[in-house]
């Protein structure tokens, strides 16, 4: 079963630093794209593609490989750097974010980046992707799961809701839904422009398998991982509380980082903060 080198826990942590900054390095080459999204995703990815997922990046068209679907796009910088530091393509390439002609779109283009699933970015639509991959694996009677990462605002679509109630009519246990709850969209706080309050209870409703973690804690989010591949029959939701800019005190919970590409300054002081708090 191809999977990337597993980092120890330690390790995992000292990697998720360096991909932090990382991603601010890269929105600050390209000079636009979406920090705050990408900062608090980064520990899902990062234990997901190290621990979990069954993959290979030298054969991206492996037909066995697990599925991942950033539905929240725009988070994109996360999901490259997670892909450049298991061997997708060169780490260097990193900085060409959205840079002409670059694989590294602003938003997740399978067309020209092997390893991504699903070209996304139009909020609403990945987690029924997702569900269309995971129904295509029992059909096929492939052992493969796919993971759908969601965002809180994207969570307010109605075709997000659709899917909620199709996957557990399907009994999609191959299914795994993260959400990445840290309650910023563009337009302002989650619980202000339109609230998700008791997501949990209203999934658990819809016979989904529910579990809330800490979206910055590595075991947390290991042992989340590690719970969902045994549940039979029912599809499994992570709900995943997470910081809006996390590791950047500047950033966090702060609404104006969500789509704002840090000048050097601000790049600068945010990487020496990751540094020394890392």
């Amino acid at each position: 079963m191809p999977t990337a080198t597993e980092p120890k826990t330690t390790d995992l942590k000292t990697l998720t630093r360096d991909m932090r900054v990382d991603i601010i390095r890269m929105i600050e080459a390209a000079g636009s794209g979406h920090p705050g999204g990408s900062l608090s995703i980064i520990d899902i990815l990062a234990v997901l593609y190290y621990k979990h997922l069954k993959h290979d990046p030298k054969n991206t068209t492996w037909p066995d490989r697990d599925r991942v679907i950033l539905s929240k796009g725009h988070a994109c910088p996360a999901l490259y750097t997670v892909m450049a530091y298991t061997g997708y393509f060169p780490k260097e390439q990193l900085l060409t974010l959205r840079k002409l002609g670059s694989p590294l779109q602003g938003h997740p283009d399978r067309m020209r980046l092997p390893g991504i699933e699903a070209s996304t970015g139009s909020l609403g639509v990945g987690l029924s992707m997702g569900i269309g991959m995971a129904l295509a694996a029992k059909a096929d009677k492939k052992d493969f799961r796919t993971y759908v990462l969601l965002g809180d605002g994207e969570v307010q679509e109605g075709q997000v809701w659709e899917a909620f109630m199709a996957a557990p009519k399907f009994g999609l246990d191959n299914l795994t839904v993260i959400l990445d709850h840290n309650n910023g969209q563009i337009d302002g706080p989650v619980d202000q422009i339109m609230p998700i309050d008791s997501m949990t209870d209203k999934l658990a409703a819809f016979h989904w398998d529910i579990q809330s973690i800490d979206g910055h804690d590595l075991t947390q989010i290991d042992k989340a991982l590690a719970k969902a591949k045994t549940v039979k029959g029912k599809p499994q939701f992570i709900a995943a509380k997470t910081i809006k800019g996390k590791g950047v005190s500047f950033m966090e919970n702060n609404i104006a980082w969500h789509g704002n590409a840090p000048k050097k300054e601000d790049a600068d002081k945010a990487v020496a903060e990751i540094m020394k708090n890392g």
